[in-house]
């Protein structure tokens, strides 16, 4: 999702109830110098923290405009965590060492009056340096905005930094660390005081925590001190100097704790309960939930959980979001719109104290719903939260059974986890079904709630394709198939590409729109090309905006071989398209004869899934199928009103989160539910140690499942290299890092190698023998000795 820098944090000040009493736990330090013009944003930005426990020091640094003093008292007077110093003008390094001096906490922030932080700044730096109690400074990534947008994320490297400054302004510093350095060096008036400060730490064998957050926004102004350092040579010569002797001194040997990393194994760390005893807000008067999913990236799951927090009624409930998987969260903003509270654990966070900080955000933030979307990782740390808080009502959702991932995947563990569980979601029938006769849930713990459909939103009546189809290659007259997924497995794109050979036969000028991407997505455009299906299958790739592509086409194509109730199906009907899909999951509860066509699937995933080749008549069905609905436009506009129909009467959005809000209500105040749950926990805590054990096992776990994760992505970066050398004919003999015999044998036949058994059997070869050992220490080797020009991946 490409990065918007019109939602800048602090536009609005938020009203969220919040108790700010108690001693500080970190100082705000902010130098003020005619600096009212933007300051009104930052105070919100300040005021919006979701971590209240601060002071903020402003210290005026001889400003000379009245109208600018005039501002910088009336906010302070708004707010008695802001104390005010003067003094006479000397910079920006003498105000901020004025203000940390008076700092009473021993964390301080630099934050300058026109720059901006987001809600969870101060809460994720404050536990960077909580858990990794020998580091001096965390940060976040940046962005930059106003005269220049860009977002900033570098790695930390201390050779790198004697040469550019890949870090920000504004962190949060241990003050008796930076007390031995003497704060910011004020020998000179304008100079990068920041990165001479960073230098300078680095030079007592400092060293950092690298948060993953688009965390500070900072200002870029033509007249700024960065700009005159850029711009003015005298300037630019002085700080220069300052940086070169810090950068003299600079200790080589230190690494910075970046986030997400990799996690210690063999550490077998119990969980932590916290001892944390502030709540955050005042009163308690709405149904607290905490929400725990594995990201918020772009798909299905992720579009269900953006419409339960963004419609679900803010006057009787708080929504906050806990992550649990590291990977890019694409759609973060999206979700920011309507939650303040979230939180991408991975990214600030070792997983062996993930247990700690979500103890202390329950006693924080009064949980009252733990509701489990899709998180591995919240199953396993399950027993034990039920056994320290006895009072929440658990809920979780499952979307589908998943027999190719971890036996059966969600649906499995959710079995697994049952006793301590109020409540199982399923979004279908039939996996609903799923959960009581294959995994044997009690059919009064499993509820179904549809995910529904904004039909607000999803309205083709307001919704424009004029000239989208001319964009994207195809004729405006010919008939469209639209193939929305992520190219992977379970969606059997290659299936649709059969299909697309055998439905040109039918219809000549037929075209399938293909939206979406995925791992397997190189491999299929080369299939595209090699099948001579240029003319007739177009790629787009991944778009933020589908409604235009739903209205543009005629039919929604679904060849999967394992889905639940795709949210595409819900979509597509809504815009009044027809649905041609495999009879798999719950589809057969949309998808009937009058709203499209049901295809029998004559595969099964624990022998067929990734598989290649498709039975000849399940091709013939599917093209069938979509010539059938093509060539009669009385059956096709039948079909259209009755698609729109079905949604109207059964699947609306607003049913959806009617549901939802029923069902954490009724867990909240059923004094039965309740006594059962104080039950469960007495039960637990005579077991305490195993309960504890489960979630140290499953961490331990995650630290293996990494590590072979690293070996893959040798194998997968050397299989790139290789290739690479091959089409350069480089690949020669006296090659010596691909002399690997044993190595590149495995590699080869890996690679030819196509069934998902035969790829998972090698990869568990490759994970854990020494030949994948072996491909980490080429790939860290030659790129140490070769240098990043033969970097492919």
């Amino acid at each position: 999702m490409q990065f918007d820098f019109s939602k800048k944090p602090g536009k609005q000040l938020l009203n969220r109830d919040i108790d700010c009493s108690g001693e500080p736990l970190v100082s705000l330090i902010t130098p003020y110098y005619n600096a009212g013009k933007y300051f009104e944003q930052t105070f919100n930005c300040v005021m919006n923290q979701t971590f209240p426990y601060f002071e903020w020091i402003i210290v005026d640094d001889g400003s000379t405009s009245e109208e600018d003093i005039k501002i910088l008292e009336t906010f302070a007077k708004k707010e008695s965590r802001i104390k005010v110093y003067h003094k006479d003008n000397g910079g920006i390094a003498t105000a901020r060492n004025m203000g940390i001096k008076h700092a009473c906490t021993n964390i301080v922030i630099p934050l300058d009056g026109d720059d901006l932080i987001v809600p969870t700044f101060l809460e994720c730096l404050y536990f960077g340096l909580y858990f990794n109690p020998d580091a001096t400074w965390s940060y976040t990534d940046c962005v930059g905005f106003q005269n220049q947008e860009y977002i900033w994320r570098k790695d930390f490297s201390p050779e790198g930094m004697k040469h550019e400054n890949v870090l920000v302004c504004t962190a949060a510093i241990r003050k008796d660390h930076f007390e031995k350095i003497g704060f910011y060096d004020e020998s000179e008036r304008n100079y990068n005081e920041d990165w001479c400060a960073w230098l300078r730490l680095m030079g007592k064998s400092r060293y950092p925590v690298h948060v993953k957050l688009y965390g500070f926004w900072y200002r870029r102004l033509d007249d700024g001190v960065l700009s005159k350092v850029l711009t003015d040579a005298e300037v630019a010569h002085k700080s220069r100097r300052l940086i070169d002797a810090a950068a003299a001194t600079v200790d080589t040997s230190i690494r910075a704790i970046q986030y997400p990393r990799h996690n210690k194994v063999n550490l077998f760390s119990r969980p932590v309960l916290s001892e944390w005893n502030r709540k955050l807000y005042q009163h308690h008067n709405k149904i607290h939930v905490m929400m725990l999913i594995p990201w918020m990236a772009m798909g299905g799951a992720s579009l269900f959980n953006l419409e339960v927090v963004r419609r679900i009624d803010k006057s009787k409930f708080e929504m906050s979001i806990l992550t649990t998987e590291s990977g890019e969260s694409d759609w973060r903003q999206r979700f920011e719109e309507y939650v303040t509270d979230i939180f991408e654990l991975p990214n600030f966070l070792d997983v062996q104290n993930f247990a700690e900080f979500v103890s202390y955000f329950i006693k924080s933030r009064e949980i009252d719903v733990i509701y489990i979307v899709n998180s591995y990782y919240s199953y396993y740390i399950l027993p034990w939260l039920r056994k320290e808080f006895p009072e929440i009502a658990i809920v979780d959702c499952i979307h589908a059974d998943m027999d190719f991932w971890r036996a059966g995947g969600y649906a499995r563990i959710s079995r697994v986890t049952d006793c301590v569980l109020d409540k199982t979601v399923t979004t279908n029938e039939h996996s609903r079904g799923i959960m009581i006769n294959k995994y044997g849930k009690s059919s009064k713990k499993v509820k179904t709630i549809y995910t529904g459909v904004d039909q607000e939103y999803m309205n083709p009546n307001v919704i424009s394709c004029e000239g989208l189809k001319i964009k994207c290659g195809i004729d405006e007259s010919r008939p469209t198939v639209l193939y929305l997924c992520r190219i992977a497995p379970e969606k059997r794109p290659f299936l649709m590409l059969e299909i697309a050979k055998e439905a040109r036969k039918r219809i000549e000028n037929i075209a399938f729109l293909v939206v979406g991407d995925g791992y397997q997505f190189d491999e299929f455009k080369n299939k595209i090309i090699t099948e001579h299906l240029e003319n007739t299958v177009y790629c787009v790739g991944r778009q933020e905006e589908i409604r235009p592509y739903y209205k543009a086409c005629d039919i929604l194509l679904i060849c999967s071989i394992k889905e639940g109730i795709a949210i595409t199906t819900f979509d597509a009907m809504q815009m009044g398209k027809p649905v041609v899909s495999g009879n798999v999951g719950s589809q057969y509860e949309l998808v009937t004869d009058e709203t499209g066509k049901l295809i029998p699937c004559r595969q099964s995933e624990s022998e067929h899934f990734d598989s290649r080749d498709f039975p000849e008549l399940e091709v013939k069905d599917y093209a069938d199928a979509i010539e059938k609905i093509l060539s009669d436009k009385d059956t096709y506009g039948q079909m259209s009103r009755a698609c729109f129909r079905k949604i109207g009467d059964s699947f609306s959005m607003e049913k959806t989160i009617f549901s939802i809000e029923r069902l954490f209500e009724s867990l909240i105040y059923d004094k039965h539910a309740l006594e059962k749950r104080r039950e469960m926990a007495e039960h637990l805590a005579t077991v305490s140690e195993i309960v504890k054990d489960y979630i140290t096992l499953f961490t331990e776990y995650v630290g293996k499942d990494q590590e072979s994760e690293e070996v893959w992505a040798a194998r997968e970066w050397y299989r790139k290299l290789y290739e690479q050398q091959c089409v350069r004919g480089q690949r020669t003999e006296s090659s010596h890092f691909l002399n690997l015999s044993e190595a590149e044998a495995r590699l080869e036949e890996i690679y030819n190698m196509r069934t998902w058994k035969i790829i998972q059997k090698y990869r568990h070869f490759m994970d854990y023998s020494r030949t994948g050992k072996i491909l980490c220490k080429m790939r860290n080797l030659f790129r140490d000795k070769a240098g990043e020009s033969y970097e492919t991946n």
